[in-house]
């Protein structure tokens, strides 16, 4: 999730003292998982999975926020091994913001993503085409200092933009090395973004997904629906036994499976005359395993109503969606 609509949903909270990521976990033999959280005041951060690699550590996603490059960081730190390899999944913020901080400690690990961050970086792309209207929100004294701490994060972002680029560019599926540890990279085409990677480690059977699944809704600000649709099959043909989410705790294949299934449901609704909160019912129903409570289930079908409006006049595709005409 990028930061419109971020801003739109933020909303003032009680001072707090200043935040620390959750603390990281082993989740399977040489995999470790920092969460990401969505704080009080501020936007998500993405979750981080680590694996253990001969050459150091191979670190998925970087998050928004200083408090969560700090915990990977402290991470590499407390194992006294380097961070050899950065992998984004897609290019919002809340999953690669961090590069900056962990390229200034660990300069020679390159960054392997796709190029899809170009055109969202281009002249009237998704990132920069607001920039100077954000930067004036600064200076109004109506606009809340949480507000203004996230906008700082996006200028300090666009101003190092090159960290978001790659160093080395997936530009299809295959079988690769990073520091010296083998993994099933898989490039989409289309679904979140342009173009996003998704892992799968055979020793493990971990699949590393992050933002084909999250909660408390999928995130389609820039997304081709049908598009991700396909992601999320191959990755149910994959033998995975865990899959992480870009946002949310690790699933199992029957937890995968149902989260697929309400994807698709969704999808079907939002693709017909369905009133939008029919559609956000569909979408509830389909995860509630998924919803702790009652503030998880509203928030959740507000998620989802939302969506369909944002998602039907463009054919059920966001407007950034590369399959639809300009």
């Amino acid at each position: 999730m990028i930061l419109p609509l971020i801003l739109a949903l933020m909303t003032e909270a009680p001072a707090q003292a200043a935040p620390v990521a959750p603390p990281p976990r082993e989740i399977a033999e040489g995999v470790s998982l920092i969460p990401g959280a969505i704080l009080p005041n501020y936007g998500p951060d993405g979750n981080t999975v680590i694996f253990d690699a001969p050459q150091g550590l191979v670190v998925i996603d970087t998050g928004r926020h200083a408090w969560h490059s700090d915990a990977i960081l402290a991470f590499a730190a407390a194992r006294g091994r380097p961070v050899a390899a950065i992998v984004n999944t897609h290019w919002h913020l809340d999953h690669s913001s961090g590069n900056r901080r962990i390229k200034a400690v660990f300069p020679a690990a390159p960054v392997y993503t796709t190029n899809a961050v170009d055109r969202a970086l281009a002249n009237g792309g998704f990132l920069v085409r607001n920039l100077d209207a954000f930067r004036a929100r600064l200076d109004d004294p109506s606009v809340s200092e949480a507000e203004k701490s996230e906008i700082r994060v996006l200028l300090d972002t666009m101003d190092a933009r090159d960290t978001l680029r790659p160093d080395v560019t997936l530009a299809r599926s295959q079988r690769m090395r990073l520091a010296g540890r083998s993994f099933d990279v898989r490039v989409t085409d289309g679904a979140v973004s342009d173009s996003d990677v998704w892992l799968y480690d055979r020793r493990t059977r971990v699949a590393v997904l992050g933002d084909l699944v999250t909660f408390p809704a999928p995130f389609f600000e820039t997304a081709c629906a049908d598009d991700w649709r396909r992601a999320l099959d191959e990755v149910w043909a994959t033998r995975f036994i865990m899959a992480i989410p870009g946002h949310g705790e690790p699933m199992n294949r029957d937890q995968f499976n149902a989260y697929r299934t309400a994807f698709n449901g969704f999808m079907d609704c939002v693709q017909s005359d369905a009133a939008p909160a029919q559609c956000a019912t569909v979408w509830t129903t389909g995860v509630s395993q998924f919803l702790p409570d009652d503030a998880a289930r509203r928030q959740a079908a507000a998620y989802a109503e939302y969506y369909v409006g944002y998602l039907r006049p463009n054919g059920g595709d966001s407007p950034d969606c590369l399959a639809n005409p300009r």
